[in-house]
């Protein structure tokens, strides 16, 4: 190969991230099952389940809640309002009206106060009754409220990962629900090494960098695909900023930066009979330095969509794995 035909390909390469990556057929791929140790797994759950949420839970993505309307949802077995303040920022509180217990959600919200339907009783920070809120939080991206949580030292703010810049990048968010724990989701993230046998129509070409993962930080190369020609490989590692969230972060490669962060919070109470259930709550921010990314970005309101379908294909599978996990583990 001539100098020439060399560089041309680099810089074909530096414009054009798309690769002819042929996808492998799953009789022709290499097993990963020694590598993917059940006990190696569990070792880093542990170390995850360490690192304290604080009491904080993600509840949605900012987009749920708009001004003038409330929303309930339920966390950890309690039911919580939501609605915007007239600063536009996201206030929260238990989900039943004081009054007569009537749920507080699709409710009209005037000034700092939830109308309650049944008869009007004003609830919030200038409600008619005392009433008790809950620290709330909009990161731009999620919604979180910080509940009371056995176990858990409240902390100030939600521990929010490094994302890059939300005005030059591409963030839609996904929510499903799921009969497992909030570990059973985190453990199947802490899981690289069945993307490509378990997902075959997404990844390819996968690989954990074992010179640079640890118990704390798996390192990844993998192959996106786009279909059975043509793939964009990156480098991505995994961390787990909280117990409750694991965090892919692309490296290098196309899209170096984006990341794609996974949070599990409980629907179910510790207390509560039958099976527990966990909401998923993905939310991938896309992100690219390449100058046609722009148009991409004037486009985000038709990739949402399509961004949100591709997460949604990966959970019917990723949900079927964690709730076999807590199924084997409770049966």
């Amino acid at each position: 190969m001539s100098e020439l035909t060399r560089r041309m390909g680099e810089v074909l390469r530096r414009r054009v991230p798309l690769q002819v990556l042929p996808q492998p057929d799953q009789t022709e791929l290499r097993s990963t099952w020694r590598a993917a140790r059940p006990a190696r797994i569990e070792e880093s759950l542990r170390l995850a389940q360490e690192h304290e949420p604080g009491g904080w839970c993600v509840v949605g993505a900012s987009g749920d809640v708009r001004p003038g309307r409330s929303r309930v949802r339920t966390v950890a077995g309690r039911e919580v309002v939501l609605w915007r303040d007239t600063d536009g920022s996201l206030l929260a509180g238990p989900g039943a009206c004081p009054h007569m217990g009537a749920r507080l959600d699709d409710c009209v919200v005037s000034g700092r106060t939830v109308l309650c339907r049944w008869h009007g009783m004003a609830v919030g920070p200038d409600g008619e009754v005392p009433w008790q809120g809950f620290p709330a939080h909009d990161d731009g991206v999620l919604l979180w409220v910080r509940l009371p949580v056995p176990g858990e030292e409240p902390t100030e703010a939600p521990r929010i990962t490094e994302r890059p810049p939300l005005a030059e990048s591409v963030s839609a968010v996904l929510a499903r629900r799921g009969i497992c724990e909030p570990s059973d989701v985190i453990a199947n993230r802490l899981d690289p090494w069945h993307g490509a046998w378990f997902h075959p129509y997404a990844f390819s070409h996968l690989d954990v960098d074992e010179g640079a993962s640890s118990p704390e930080r798996l390192v990844v190369d993998v192959a996106f695909r786009l279909n059975r020609s043509i793939g964009v490989a990156v480098r991505a590692e995994f961390t787990c900023p909280d117990a409750r969230t694991i965090v892919m972060t692309i490296t290098d490669g196309e899209g170096a930066g984006s990341v794609v962060e996974t949070h599990a919070t409980p629907l179910t109470g510790p207390s509560a009979q039958g099976p527990a259930a966990t909401m998923v709550v993905e939310a991938t921010i896309a992100y690219s330095t390449r100058p046609g990314f722009a148009v991409a970005r004037l486009a985000a309101p038709l990739l949402r969509p399509a961004m949100r379908r591709t997460a949604a294909t990966l959970w019917v599978d990723d949900l079927a794995y964690a709730e076999r996990r807590y199924a084997l583990r409770n049966d």
